[in-house]
Formats: structure tokens, sequence, C-alpha cells
């Protein structure tokens, strides 16, 4: 069951994917290999179409009191806040080795069309809860 939820903004760190190369999983890679533990830590794939039909995907972890940026290397931004349609993915990581996410994305986009702000001010979000479950948001019109 989809749903729209409010999300307060969220300070991150991120590294921007390589598109045209291993895209998000080599950026997940990287970001998790400069922290000091995954444990408790929110990730987070943002992923915006742009004008010029590009992807730009950026993964990011939730900053928390203990992050140093700067020491560890990491860009820092803030995922805004605000209204976003959600739907719930179990077994996330079997879809992305089958390669499906891509088509689970667009399913979820058209079922909720009459929703969605197709601006690129808020990206579309991956939010990891778990190994198994993983949320999608898409930016909601107010």
């Amino acid at each position: 069951m989809d749903s729209i939820v409010e999300l307060q903004n969220i300070p991150v760190m991120r590294i921007k994917a390589d598109m045209k190369g291993k895209g998000p999983s080599e950026a997940f890679t990287i970001l998790e290999s400069k922290l000091s533990t995954l444990r408790g830590r929110k990730f987070y794939g943002a992923v915006r179409k742009l004008q010029n039909g590009d992807v730009e995907y950026y993964a990011c972890v939730e900053i928390t009191e203990s992050d140093d940026p700067v020491r560890v290397q990491l860009e820092t931004a803030v995922i805004p806040g605000g209204k976003y349609a959600r739907r719930k993915i179990i077994g996330w990581q079997k879809i992305v080795s089958e390669g499906r996410l891509a088509d689970v994305f667009e399913e979820f986009v058209h079922a909720n069309e009459h929703y969605i702000d197709f601006s690129e001010v808020r990206p579309a979000l991956e939010f990891y809860r778990s190994h198994e479950e993983l949320v999608l948001l898409m930016p909601a019109k107010d």
C-alpha cells in the first residue's frame, strides 16, 4: 500500500555515482568504506532525472553528531523535506541483483503519478531501511 509521508530536511554526507561507470553500487562501496561503522546508520540513494535526460545519483548517509565530513573527505548536502509518496519493497537485494529496481520504481511512479511533483527541486529517494526492506520515496505535490 502506497502512502504519503512528510519528511524533515535530512543532512547527509554523499558521493556522486559515476552513471557511465559502475554506478550506485560503487558509490555506496566508497561511502561505506569512509565510515567507522555502518551500524545504526541511515542510507539513502538520491536520484534526479535532469532536463538533458541524464540521471544524477548520490549515495548518501545521514550525518550523526560524531561525523567529521572534512576528515573523511565527503561532500555534505541536505535532502529536502516535504511530502513524499512512499512504497515499501521487501527483498530489495534480489530485485537489485536481477536488475529490476528501475522497473519497480517506474511502476511506483506510474501508480502515483497524480501525486508526484516531477520538478528537479527534490530528488526521488531510496531509503535502505534494512538488508530486506527498501522504501521508495517520490516527491509529492503539496
